[in-house]
């Protein structure tokens, strides 16, 4: 278990000599460290103290790390007689028979002397700093903690350990604060972590507070500090970052280890990763293959068949509680033997020989100093004596695996393998296993992911139990044989996300525009729509003047019935036309009103056409009767949009409404007259300019002019979230195949991507110009702007993959078939553009 560093003086070894060094002061040792690294360091534990006479422990003999010398001598003398008053204190406490009345006794004197000092004012950074609060915390460091007090005040964070180490006082700029994480520290929901950097998985400090209260009252105030704080460091939220390849696995791991209490101060809960790599004897490491890679979906202690067979077999005849490891797969003792090499200050172990990179006979992850940049943890470089092999060579740096030239190659390649697609592709598996919903329960069991019930959160309340000694023990164990992360997800984790997106090209025999086409033009036998008549293009083409000027209100302009036989076009000159695909010829044109039309849709039936105006109505056209059909009378301003979902009518108007009506024919008329009933009525702030439903129907969203997004649940009706994401109006909007996501776009040419769950802007990118439409996969997004050029954004970088010249003014429309196979775009030129997609 780690000590209390109380004190730290300087003082000198009574040698023929006299050795000046540090003279450290522990709640269970005391330690000499002389300034002269060829000296040892001398190291007495309080319980072998006997009055001038010690046992000392010789430790780093001619700056050499190797097995302890223990001897009888005298020892340091020091001239501060207050200090040796302390040392018999706790050699007292050390003495005591009981476990527990010595970790009482220690604590009280602990809480003593930080009740009799208090933070020292004198080292604010400015006089007009105004101290918000001080209370005594502890520093947490691996295998110590510093007892001291933190102020915090509005513009700084202090913390004055009392043994004026590593520093006389801490400072840390609230300013500079990136992330901070409510800690369990001992059990306990007393510590907290600040970092001040985004991905780095070393914090700048780590407090143990004595209680939650004031633990809470220092992290909500920082919090405020922190541009939505609380709000985006949760798991789904750094979840949905790194799906759409936000956030690198590296990243990613470490910030699910910093919200499961994870921390690079805590051995007991040190940051855990996956080994990834299963190929440790090839010369080559073929990144391609997925045999160089280990199955994910099982812990480690599974993956020999064997050997799991045995474990279950002692499972199934093991009384309650039963588990499948008796180890723990992260423990402090695994993070030394990893870190052993590295020959830290505080690290000063023995015996430990870590000469292989092999999990084969271990439950044991990995931590993140694998996948990192610095390679020293894997060398000897100290030149430690770290003991012999048993065929008497010396244990030096790791053996490193054939495909490896060195320390620094291993973990590039590691890091290369950690990000690489399959590993992307099954990380999310790992993370159930560790984080997620296979973590304990019955999915547990069935994924042979079972450990001891001590080392789950929850497993016990150390408090409870009465007797001091058990209690002692209890925590003594849990701290130094593994802990299980906190638990992060409840359901199965979802995969990362990759692109799907295929080429788009213009085939000549589908591409031509309309307004170019000559009469006669032979179609190829792959096209998809055969070329148009002149008789067509004069008909479509007429009284299209004012086509600029309206084209900004144009949402849907192409409608595709029959089994994609016809093309129907809505117009901003009222008129509705409908194209034949079989006879490759125009067929009909309807006017329904002397303003444009905004867009349209076919019902279910296949026979009823359904058109928007700017005139405020909803109009419904017959195709067997070739006629107006029926009118509905809706909105007081111009319908923007309308949707369809089973027997529902979603129609969204400038008079800031949405409305929903359900259809209810009336068979007592030879035309089969629609009659609707308003089942409700969505409120908005501004204008309602586009509308979208999610595949299944369940939801809806509403982009208004005023930039305000609304996901609206069409169960209840209720609202779900609502997001003020552009800077203006809202173009376009819709969810993703999977309804996890809306993507918009705005007058202000940016696209945002909105998480459905929380309401979260996962993502926002800026275009060069503005975008007006878009066809999109979850993914990637097709979209068409002011230049009239197709871009295909990928909106895992945010970045455009690909630009493909399209129409000689801005593309007003866009339609994509279910198959993703066939793309229809219209613009301000005048012209509607075919295209194919390619795989």
């Amino acid at each position: 278990m780690e000590e209390y560093y109380f004190e730290q003086h300087t003082a000198h070894q009574v040698t023929a000599n006299s050795i000046r060094g540090s003279f450290k002061v522990c709640s269970k040792s005391i330690i000499f460290d002389p300034e002269d690294i060829t000296e040892p360091i001398l190291k007495v534990c309080l319980n072998i103290f006997k009055f001038w006479i010690y046992w000392v422990c010789y430790i780093k003999e001619s700056n050499v790390i190797a097995p302890y010398r223990i001897e009888r001598v005298s020892v340091a003398q020091v001239s501060c007689t207050a200090v040796i008053v302390f040392i018999l204190q706790l050699h007292r406490a050390s003495c005591l028979e009981k476990l527990g009345d010595q970790t009482a006794m220690i604590e009280a004197n602990l809480q003593s002397r930080l009740a009799r000092s208090s933070f020292d004012k004198n080292s604010f950074q400015s006089v007009a700093e105004k101290p918000h609060m001080e209370c005594a915390v502890e520093m947490v460091m691996p295998l110590v903690s510093n007892p001291g007090h933190v102020c915090i005040t509005d513009e700084n964070l202090y913390f004055q350990p009392l043994n004026g180490y590593p520093e006389q006082v801490i400072q840390i700029r609230l300013h500079r604060i990136r992330r901070i994480y409510k800690r369990r520290h001992g059990l306990r929901p007393l510590g907290l972590e600040v970092f001040c950097t985004e991905n780095d998985s070393c914090s700048d400090i780590y407090l143990k507070f004595y209680n939650t209260a004031d633990r809470d009252e220092v992290y909500y105030y920082i919090a405020t500090f922190l541009e939505n704080h609380v709000t985006e460091h949760t798991a789904e939220s750094y979840m949905l970052q790194w799906q759409r390849g936000h956030l690198s696995n590296y990243q990613y791991l470490l910030h699910l280890n910093n919200l499961a209490d994870r921390s690079c101060n805590d051995l007991s809960q040190y940051p855990v990763f996956p080994w990834v790599i299963a190929d440790y004897t090839s010369t080559q490491l073929d990144m391609t293959n997925s045999a160089t890679f280990r199955d994910l979906s099982k812990p480690v202690g599974a993956l020999n068949k064997e050997r799991l067979e045995r474990l279950l077999a002692r499972y199934r005849g093991m009384p309650e509680p039963c588990f499948m490891y008796g180890s723990h797969y992260s423990s402090p003792g695994y993070v030394l033997f990893y870190l052993v090499r590295v020959g830290t200050s505080y690290i000063y172990i023995q015996h430990m020989k870590h000469s292989h990179i092999t999990y084969g006979n271990t439950v044991n992850t990995l931590i993140p100093e694998f996948y990192g940049n610095d390679s020293s943890f894997l060398e000897n470089r100290l030149n430690l004596n770290l003991g012999r092999r048993q065929n008497g060579s010396c244990v030096g740096d790791v053996v490193l695996p054939p495909w490896a030239s060195d320390a620094d190659d291993f973990l590039q390649k590691n890091k290369i393998a950690l990000e690489s697609q399959f590993v992307s592709e099954h990380l999310h598996e790992w993370i159930d296993l560790v984080f997620g919903f296979k973590q304990r329960g019955s999915e547990a069991v069935a994924a042979h992911n079972v450990f001891h019930p001590l080392t789950y959160e929850g497993g016990i309340d150390c408090d409870s139990i009465e007797d001091p000694d058990q209690r002692i023990a209890m925590l003594t164990q849990i701290l130094e044989f593994g802990q299980t992360p906190k638990q992060l997800f409840t359901s199965p984790h979802p995969q990362r996300i990759t692109p799907r997106f295929h080429n788009i090209t213009r085939s000549p025999s589908i591409n031509t525009p309309l307004s170019e086409l000559s009469p006669g033009t032979s179609p190829s036998e792959d096209s998809s729509f055969e070329d148009l008549t002149e008789e067509s293009r004069k008909l479509a083409w007429s009284n299209m003047g004012n086509l600029k000027l309206l084209s900004s209100v144009i949402k849907k302009m192409f409608l595709f019935i029959n089994g994609a036989t016809s093309l129907l076009l809505s117009f901003p000159d009222s008129t509705l036309k409908m194209f034949s695909k079989e006879l490759s010829d125009f067929q009909r044109s309807m006017s329904f009103s002397n303003m444009a039309l905004s867009s349209c849709l076919m019902l279910p039936d296949d026979k009823t056409v359904a058109c928007s105006s700017w005139d405020n109505n909803v109009y419904f056209y017959s195709i067997p009767f070739g006629r107006r059909q029926d009118t509905l009378m809706g909105h007081d301003d111009a319908v923007s949009e309308m949707c369809w979902y089973d027997d529902r009518l979603y129609t969204a108007s400038w008079d800031s409404t949405v409305k929903v009506k359900r259809r209810a024919s009336d068979n007592t008329s030879s035309q089969k007259r629609s009659q609707f009933q308003l089942l409700a009525e969505f409120e908005h702030d501004a204008g309602v300019n586009t509308i979208g439903l999610n595949p299944a129907g369940t939801l809806l969203v509403s982009g208004c002019k005023d930039g305000t997004a609304t996901i609206w649940d069409t169960g209840n009706y209720g609202i779900l979230q609502q997001v003020h994401c552009h800077a203006g109006t809202i173009h376009h909007m819709a969810f993703s195949p999977d309804s996890r996501h809306v993507l918009s776009v705005g007058a202000d040419s940016c696209l945002k991507v909105i998480d459905v769950q929380t309401g979260m802007m996962i993502s926002s990118v800026k275009a060069e110009e503005e975008q007006k439409c878009f066809c999109w996969d979850g993914n990637t997004a097709l979209c068409g702007g002011q230049s009239g050029d197709l871009l295909i954004w990928d909106l895992l970088s945010n970045t455009v993959t690909k630009r493909i010249p399209g129409h000689s003014g801005a593309v007003t429309a866009m339609w994509m078939n279910e198959q993703c196979t066939t793309v229809v775009t219209g613009g301000d030129d005048k012209q509607i553009i075919f295209w194919k997609l390619q795989c």
